[in-house]
């Protein structure tokens, strides 16, 4: 039995091939988010065990929520790609932290570019 003939153009089967790579993007960067939030929310669960945290368990923190930030930043930019603009449900749905939504769009140090020197 041959094949079923289908009117789509190259043109149309390219976009479709787009739209599954922004579909299949948004997925991963989507686990990367979570796996970012689950890394924090470990560690706030054990700091809160404790009474006292260190300034290496203040920086370690730090370090995690840069990353969430991050992935976080990478998933709003892929969701935008997709046509999603409205971040409420996002950071409603992940849970993400205040402090996590605050830096959001900050690089980390290690990945800012030197300042031009005029």
């Amino acid at each position: 039995m041959p094949p079923p003939q289908t009117n789509q153009t190259p043109a149309d089967l390219l976009a479709h091939e787009f739209a599954q790579e922004r579909a299949s993007a948004l997925g991963r960067l989507g686990r990367a988010l979570e796996a970012a939030l689950a890394a924090l929310a470990a560690f706030d669960a054990a700091a809160a065990a404790t009474d006292q945290i260190s300034a290496a368990e203040r920086q370690q923190r730090g370090t995690l929520v840069a990353q969430a930030s991050v992935a976080l930043w990478h998933f709003a930019v892929q969701r935008e790609a997709c046509g999603l603009r409205d971040m409420r449900y996002v950071l409603r749905d992940y849970r993400v932290p205040p402090a996590v939504a605050a830096r959001m769009g900050v690089l980390p140090e290690m990945l800012r570019r030197p300042a031009r020197k005029a």
